[in-house]
C-alpha cells in the first residue's frame, strides 16, 4: 500500500486524532510551503502508540516535523502523514548531573534550567531555535559543542515496528549534524549527562551567546545555518567570496547580515528558496571549486529540485527505511512501565 491509499487506510485507523490539509509550511521556521495530507500532533504516550500502529499497518509516507527549524516543505506540500508533538513531551527533569528532556523541550529552556540547576556543558544550546528531537536527529551544535558531546541515550518509537526503544547513544552514528536516526523514528526523550558548574558563570555564557547571536545572525523566516562548513573552512565565508551575499531570487534572499542564512519573505514561496539554494550552491563550486551541502531537509520537492540545493529528503516510506544505526547486539526494548514513569 502506498500513496493516496496509504494516506486514506492511516485516516482510517486514526479518525478524529488526524487532520487533513494542515498547511505545514507555518510550522517551521521558513514560514512557507504547503500543506500535509494529514497531520497527527500527539500529546500523550498512547496517542503516540495508536500512531505507530496506524504507520507500521499502512506504511505511509511520514515527516516529523518537530520545531520545523530545519525544514523547508514545497509548496506542493507534504502527500503523506505529518506528525508533531505536543507539550505533553516537553517536560525537562533534572537530577543530579543528569538531564531528561523530551523531545518537544525547546533547546534553549533546556540551556537556561540546566545552568539554573547548578550544572555546565549545555550552555551552546540556547542560542540554537529548535527542539530536543530535532536537535538529536541532526545532532545540532555551535560554539564548540553539539548534542554528541552530552547524549547518553535516546528513547524513541520506531513507526515501523510500532515499538519504543531505548537506544544509547553510542548506537546512533552521531556525526557533524548526522545521525541514524531514521525517518520512521520519532525521538520521544534524550537523556544527557552534563558537569556541575558555577551558575553565575553559566549566565554569563549564556547571555554572550545570545548577544552573539543576536549581533552576527539574522531574525526573520529562516532555518538557521543552510550549508555545513567544509572541512576547514565556514560556508558563510564561501558564498560571501563568490559574491553570493545578498543574492535574491523571487521571495528569497541570502542574508546580508550573515551569507550562510536565507531569508524568507512574508508570504514567500518555498520554491524560491530552493532555487536559491542551488544557485548559491553553483556560485560557490565555480568560484572555489566546493560542492556545498545542505544542512536543511527539504519535503516534498523532485529528486532533482533536491539534488540541486545539495540535500537530502526530510521523508520516506517508514516500512523500507532500515535500522542502520543498530549494532549487532540487541538494543533494549521497553514499556512505559518497565522505565518506572507510567
Amino acid at each position: 500500500m502506498s500513496g493516496p491509499d496509504a494516506v486514506e487506510a492511516a485516516a482510517g485507523l486514526l479518525g478524529g486524532l488526524a487532520r487533513r490539509d494542515v498547511p505545514i509550511g507555518r510550522l517551521c521556521t521558513y514560514g512557507v510551503g504547503g500543506p500535509a495530507a494529514l497531520l497527527v500532533e500527539a500529546e500523550t504516550p498512547g496517542q503516540l502508540d495508536r500512531l505507530a500502529e496506524a504507520v507500521a499497518a499502512t506504511g505511509v509516507d511520514v515527516l516529523v516535523v518537530g520545531k520545523g527549524s530545519n525544514l523547508l516543505v514545497a509548496d506542493a506540500g507534504f502527500p503523506g502523514l505529518a506528525v508533531v508533538l505536543g507539550r505533553g513531551f516537553a517536560a525537562v527533569a533534572v537530577e543530579g548531573t543528569t538531564v531528561r528532556a523530551g523531545a518537544a523541550a525547546l533547546l534553549p529552556r533546556v540551556a537556561r534550567q540546566s545552568v539554573r540547576e547548578g550544572l555546565t556543558g549545555f550552555e551552546w544550546a540556547v542560542g540554537v531555535p529548535g527542539a530536543v528531537g530535532g536537535a538529536v536527529r541532526m545532532n545540532a551544535g555551535g560554539h564548540g559543542s553539539d548534542m554528541a558531546a552530552s547524549l547518553v541515550a535516546v528513547e524513541l518509537v520506531d513507526l515501523a515496528a510500532g515499538e519504543r526503544r531505548i537506544v544509547p547513544a553510542a548506537e546512533l552514528a552521531l556525526g557533524y549534524r548526522r545521525s541514524a536516526v531514521a525517518t520512521h523514528h520519532v525521538v520521544v526523550e534524550a537523556t544527557l549527562a552534563l558537569a556541575r558548574g558555577d551558575t553565575e558563570a553559566g549566565e554569563r555564557t549564556v547571555s554572550e551567546i545570545v548577544a552573539w547571536r543576536r549581533a552576527h545572525q539574522p531574525g526573520g523566516h529562516n532555518a538557521g545555518s543552510v550549508f555545513t562548513n567544509p572541512p576547514g573552512d565556514s560556508a558563510g565565508r564561501l558564498i560571501d567570496a563568490a559574491g553570493a551575499k545578498g543574492l535574491r531570487v523571487g521571495t528569497a534572499e541570502v542574508s546580508p547580515k550573515h551569507a550562510n542564512f536565507i531569508q524568507a519573505d512574508d508570504g514567500g514561496a518555498a520554491d524560491d528558496v530552493a532555487t536559491l539554494m542551488a544557485e548559491v550552491r553553483r556560485k560557490v563550486a565555480a568560484d572555489a571549486g566546493v560542492e556545498l551541502h545542505a544542512e536543511t531537509r527539504m519535503v516534498g520537492f523532485a529528486a532533482e529540485v533536491v539534488a540541486a540545493a545539495g540535500a537530502e529528503p526530510a521523508s520516506g516510506s517508514p516500512v523500507t527505511t532500515p535500522d542502520d544505526f543498530l549494532t549487532p547486539h540487541p538494543v533494549t526494548a521497553v514499556t512505559r512501565s518497565e522505565e518506572g514513569r507510567q
